[in-house]
């Protein structure tokens, strides 16, 4: 294996045991983002990062608990993967976190549920890091980000991310699987440039 490159990644296969998203005809989003965290974990590895797994089964954490296992470890960096149940087929996505009500004066307690709040910038910075790596893998994809409420980020403290594919209604389901490896290689890509820019 490589000497590491960077922070540890905690890759988040969403949903998981009686959860199970978004479902397509022959598939279900829980059993396909489980394999497509696999494939990228294996590529991001081989890429001299350290990887860990929300879940590596049929198991269905809940969201307090990955936010726990991702905060447990210092310059960890959280992306949550999901599928869609709509879209253009073949395109990838990234979010960062928007919260809806205004930020707390300074000084003042946040909350867990707030967690993610002051790290919203730098995980905007990293989600449109790793959409413009998703343009040219994935054709088709936006250009940009989006910040859109994504409750599996809201409690994270570091930088943290949604990636969804697109779609679970895909009449070819293997085309999905088959993008965790090109998926790793442009999160790996992004990371490293995240990183040089000095962002923490």
């Amino acid at each position: 294996m490589l000497p590491s490159a960077g922070p540890i990644i905690v890759l988040d296969p969403a949903h998981g045991g009686t959860d199970a998203g978004a479902r397509g005809e022959a598939v279900a989003e829980k059993d396909v983002v489980l394999q497509i965290a696999r494939s990228a974990r294996v590529t991001l590895e081989r890429q001299g990062y350290h990887v860990v797994m929300t879940r590596n089964d049929d198991s269905n954490p809940s969201y307090d608990d990955r936010a726990a296992m991702a905060n447990g470890y210092r310059d960890a960096i959280f992306v949550s993967l999901h599928v869609a149940s709509t879209g253009t087929p073949g395109t990838v996505r990234a979010y960062s976190m928007l919260f809806a009500a205004p930020a707390a004066p300074p000084g003042a307690f946040v909350s867990w549920a707030e967690a993610q709040r002051p790290y919203v910038a730098a995980s905007h910075r990293l989600a449109d890091l790793i959409q413009g790596e998703f343009a040219q893998a994935f054709a088709g994809s936006p250009s940009h980000s989006e910040s859109v409420p994504v409750r599996a980020l809201r409690s994270i403290t570091g930088p943290a991310v949604a990636v969804e594919t697109s779609s679970i209604s895909t009449e070819t389901p293997d085309a999905l699987t088959a993008s965790g490896e090109p998926l790793g290689n442009a999160i790996a890509r992004a990371i490293m440039a995240f990183r040089q820019a000095g962002e923490k």
